[in-house]
């Protein structure tokens, strides 16, 4: 009867420690999963920063490549009136005069949309790499997010299957996860070019 009220008195107690190692794994669920939750949301609204971004840079290298085409008209233009001043010597000095105004006036719109050319580089640059900057960030929380979904995996794994060794796994993946998924929240600089190949 001893032996009895043992074995009960040992099943009572596997059955509580095993109750706290489920609850234990709940809990870890749960936050991991709330975290993910975190980075899916932070990263899509990355993901639309870099969208709004790669539109600018492409809409400002156009405008770009229209001021381009203009500069290069308007310098053309003066060189043309330059070479029919110079074809015809004797014109009269009101027709000359306005001629040397036009010349004057497509030289100063060419000076002028190289300026304004160079405004646009400039902007378009930004824009490029503000993309590139954020891009490192949405690379961060796909990584947080795959190191999380499988800690997720792995906790449910070792709830059914009681192989404790799966869970210190599976704290592994959950670690890398919050540490990518920080860094993407703090613009920390870390990145994995493997793991965002591998992802990629």
């Amino acid at each position: 009867m001893p032996e009895a009220l043992d074995k009960i008195q040992d099943d009572v107690q596997d059955h509580a420690s095993e109750s706290r190692f489920n609850g234990f794994i709940a809990l870890f669920v749960a936050v991991v999963a709330t975290f993910m939750a975190l980075c899916n949301v932070k990263d899509g609204n990355v993901v639309q920063a870099m969208q709004q971004s790669q539109a600018k840079a492409v809409d400002q290298w156009a405008y770009y490549q229209s001021k381009s085409t203009k500069h290069h008209i308007a310098e053309n233009s003066a060189e043309m009136l330059k070479a029919q001043l110079e074809m015809n010597p004797g014109l009269k000095p009101e027709i000359q005069a306005k001629v040397e105004a036009k010349i004057a006036a497509q030289l100063t719109a060419a000076k002028k949309y190289e300026k304004e050319k160079e405004q646009i580089k400039g902007e378009a640059e930004k824009a490029a790499k503000d993309y590139d900057a954020m891009n490192i960030h949405d690379d961060q929380f796909d990584l947080a997010e795959a190191c999380l979904s499988v800690a997720v995996a792995l906790a449910g794994i070792t709830a059914l299957t009681k192989k404790r060794w799966l869970f210190g796994v599976a704290g592994v993946f959950a670690s890398l996860g919050f540490l990518f998924g920080l860094a993407g929240f703090f613009h920390w600089n870390l990145h994995s070019d493997l793991m965002a190949k591998i992802l990629g």
